[in-house]
């Protein structure tokens, strides 16, 4: 049974071919050491941002550029994506692959900076999506931040939710486990929230703000 799910998750995640553009970004993203979400995860954020109608999306976490390109490929022609990222350098080569991916710069906006430095200054119910794929620590903060700037009916996705599966395993006590843990736990019993826990990738908690 464990090969067979170990099989399909495989054959889920090769279900939606990556384009050459993303492809390279992660190479990149895998070179200078960032995490980039799986192609599953990727065709999972640019269906929510399509069925969202997205038109502002908020990701907090750049790295490369590989989300990003996906959510731009599900978002509304018109729509921009603000993201959020300490390491200038990772923005500097998601600036790369966005312009590669014939993106209009009008239709990102990149900010190089701690996260909760930038997230007090974004304005409340200005967005369609948040995606949260950064420090795990910081996450539950991050959220907070969610449910100001999100708009009703908006949508919030929290990537590596399953932690490398440890998350399903209350044997894995390590920090970064633990918190992650708790997150999916509030996030499925938030009233503010209508969630879903998808074991695509490492794992994509989403939830619809009320």
């Amino acid at each position: 049974m464990a090969a067979d799910k170990a099989r399909s998750w495989v054959y889920a995640e090769g279900y939606i071919p990556e384009r050459d553009v993303v492809a390279h970004a992660r190479e990149v993203a895998l070179d200078l050491g960032a995490d980039p979400v799986s192609t599953g995860v990727g065709s999972a954020l640019r269906m929510v941002a399509a069925v969202a109608g997205a038109r502002a999306v908020l990701e907090i976490g750049t790295g490369a550029g590989v989300s990003g390109l996906w959510l731009l490929d599900g978002m509304s022609p018109d729509g921009v994506l603000t993201t959020i990222d300490h390491e200038v350098e990772f923005q500097k080569h998601a600036r790369r692959a966005f312009q590669a991916a014939g993106v209009s710069g009008q239709r990102t906006r990149l900010i190089a900076g701690r996260a909760l430095d930038v997230l007090p200054r974004m304005a409340a119910h200005g967005y369609d999506l948040v995606v949260v794929d950064a420090d795990i620590s910081e996450t539950p903060e991050y959220l907070d931040h969610a449910v100001r700037v999100l708009r009703s009916g908006g949508v919030v996705a929290v990537a590596h939710a399953l932690w490398h599966d440890r998350v399903s395993d209350p044997a894995q006590r390590d920090e970064d486990t633990v918190v992650m843990r708790e997150i999916v736990r509030v996030l499925g019993q938030a009233e503010e929230f209508l969630p879903c826990l998808l074991p695509v990738g490492d794992g994509l908690a989403v939830a619809v703000r009320r």
